[in-house]
């Protein structure tokens, strides 16, 4: 005798017919090239062309700002700028700073933090004229613009890595030191002693200035270069290379410090010793070291436009994403600054 269907009978009949006309749909859908209902979408990727398109112009990309530090007030005024540019052009920056401006190792591990985030373009202060471009050309590699500001990196050596396309944009340190030291050399009319504070060894900028202080004084056959030492940019350094220098040779009678910041701690030194007569060049013009170049402690200072340099750096980066050619090299005029310049 034939049994009557139970309700569980009957459901699982229905499931059976339920899959069995899901799987025919499936094979139709699937002979039409179409995917088949409740089957995971395939992921659509853009192409750069495409992905362009849908993210708007370069100026929608992001742009970093890597500088040394921002201890350093010169570093602030180039953020300034840079934050200028970003507010006229519209785009997005951010800015990445290393703890100290001898922190080159920081700088590299932004720099690859940078990769991994995959920003658009890259401006970058380097501390260092060689230890960056590994990284730098790795970020190029991902397709990353770079554009230099500030120090220049090796070109020797970026050649060689194969770092190519890499605007720079600065001053003629070299010169602008020059015009720094003259201005105190000029005055030396009789056998004086001379030293020179250097930055970061390593950093282009930093040789270039003190070849400049070096042609400068050696213009001037009164003056004996007796010493030259690095403080790596720093105040407190500067003043405890100046204690040393000035323990050695007391009768000192010039100094050249390659950046303010340096200078500043030579000129708390030498009036902490009553040394006023001593003369002492400068570079940067930074706000902070007004004061003293309106006393006289400092004599006189380079303006190296920071803000310039930070906004045109910016500028650059977003033309190149935009498929513009920019200039290789771009030299901003310098400002000779001294009590009687300043208003």
């Amino acid at each position: 005798m034939r049994q009557p269907l139970t309700i569980a009978h009957r459901a699982r009949g229905s499931a059976i017919r339920s899959a069995l006309a899901l799987l025919l749909v499936a094979l139709l859908l699937a002979g039409c090239g179409l995917p088949a209902p409740g089957a995971p979408q395939p992921f659509i990727q853009h192409s750069s062309t495409a992905a362009a398109a849908d993210a708007g112009p370069a100026q929608q990309k992001t742009i970093a700002l890597v500088m040394k530090t921002l201890t350093n007030p010169f570093f602030v005024e180039m953020e300034r700028g840079a934050r200028q540019a970003e507010k006229e052009l519209g785009i997005q920056l951010i800015v990445k700073t290393a703890a100290q401006e001898t922190s080159i190792e920081q700088q590299i591990a932004i720099v690859e933090d940078l990769i991994q985030a995959k920003v658009a373009a890259i401006v970058i202060a380097p501390g260092d004229s060689v230890g960056l471009i590994p990284v730098l050309k790795r970020a190029q590699d991902a397709g990353i613009v770079i554009v230099n500001i500030d120090n220049q990196l090796d070109p020797d050596r970026a050649a060689q890595a194969g770092l190519t396309r890499v605007p720079f944009i600065s001053v003629d340190n070299e010169q602008a030191a020059y015009l720094s030291a003259k201005f105190i050399g000029d005055q030396i009319h009789a056998p004086a002693k001379a030293i020179v504070l250097e930055g970061i060894r390593t950093a282009r900028n930093a040789q270039e200035r003190k070849r400049g202080a070096l042609r400068a004084f050696g213009q001037n056959a009164n003056i004996t270069v007796v010493a030259m030492e690095t403080a790596h940019w720093k105040i407190d350094e500067a003043y405890d290379v100046t204690k040393q220098l000035f323990s050695r040779t007391p009768d000192i009678q010039v100094v050249f410090a390659a950046n303010d910041m340096m200078a500043l701690g030579v000129a708390k030194y030498l009036a902490e010793t009553g040394r006023a007569s001593v003369l002492v060049a400068g570079f940067d013009a930074l706000p902070e070291a007004q004061p003293a170049l309106r006393s006289g402690s400092i004599a006189v200072s380079i303006d190296q436009q920071a803000a310039k340099q930070g906004n045109i750096g910016v500028r650059y980066a977003a033309q190149m994403l935009n498929g513009e050619t920019v200039p290789a090299e771009t030299m901003i005029d310098v400002l000779v600054v001294s009590a009687k310049t300043l208003h």
